[in-house]
């Protein structure tokens, strides 16, 4: 039995499908089970932190979200130990040894994620992915109503990685030996600006898109609606740190997996519903 938490999730979801497609037993530990929708195979159970013991009965892995557990992670973690889990592969950030300020919000949270892990006595994987493919979520309400979108930074760059080739590394660090004690940091094949990104949603959608650029002042959370408020200082920093800088590329998905990572212009094919009005 493989528990899952934040299998609502871009990431969460992928992994629990690609598990439940290999005929693995997946425990989804979430918030709301009646709402989840999710596949016919996996046990959805309420994520309860007031009462963790009763999540892992009978599981031997887990998958760890980094927000979770918040402040209650070191629990949940030692309920998992003390169940029978043993190994937990947590999905951090790159943020950790991208030589980021430590006092970064982003930082902060992940690298307490995994201080807990390590400390909870269960072996474990890190993974470390930088910008995800999903974060170009942002744009979806204006393309939806329209083909100009808004936005900062017209020419920053990332390798953003398709939160199913996470989900794909996931698999092979649970189901897999050899990843104990790994950290894998994950990116995208190639590198893409933030209009590049636009322009190829609208190649997808068979429109022609025009992203249109703000200055910093001007974002706000209209434009960043899954970014916490008090983190978009910090985040407007770092995307401007992006601008004439080409991203890290690894190729780890490709080593972890066998087949390699895919470019932003088949996640934005995958996902051309989502920008659809």
């Amino acid at each position: 039995m493989i528990a899952v938490t934040g299998p609502t999730g871009n990431v969460g979801r992928a992994l629990v499908e690609r598990l439940v497609a290999a005929g693995r037993p997946v425990r989804a530990l979430t918030r709301d089970p009646r709402r989840a929708r999710l596949p016919a195979g996996a046990e959805a159970v309420r994520l309860s932190l007031d009462e963790p013991a009763t999540l892992f009965e009978g599981a031997t892995k887990l998958f760890l979200y980094a927000q979770a557990g918040g402040d209650h992670t070191p629990r949940l973690l030692a309920a998992a130990r003390a169940a029978g889990v043993r190994h937990a592969v947590l999905l951090s950030s790159g943020i950790i040894d991208s030589g980021a300020d430590e006092n970064h919000p982003i930082h902060v949270m992940h690298a307490t994620a995994e201080r807990d892990v390590r400390d909870s006595g269960l072996t474990w994987t890190f993974l470390r992915p930088n910008a995800f493919a999903a974060n170009a979520f942002q744009w979806a309400p204006q393309i939806r109503t329209g083909d100009t979108v808004r936005g900062v930074f017209a020419e920053g760059q990332t390798a953003p990685v398709h939160e199913d080739d996470i989900a794909a590394v996931a698999e092979r660090a649970l189901l897999d030996d050899g990843h104990d004690g790994a950290a894998h940091r994950l990116t995208g094949p190639e590198a893409i600006t933030n209009a590049g990104q636009v322009a190829a949603i609208g190649r997808a959608l068979g429109r022609e898109l025009r992203f249109t650029e703000l200055s910093p002042d001007e974002a706000g959370p209209d434009l960043f609606p899954h970014i916490q408020p008090h983190m978009l200082p910090a985040l407007l920093k770092t995307f401007a740190a992006s601008v004439g800088t080409p991203p890290e590329i690894t190729d780890t998905v490709r080593e972890t997996t066998g087949r390699p990572a895919r470019p932003f212009a088949v996640w934005a094919e995958d996902h051309t519903d989502d920008f659809k009005g």
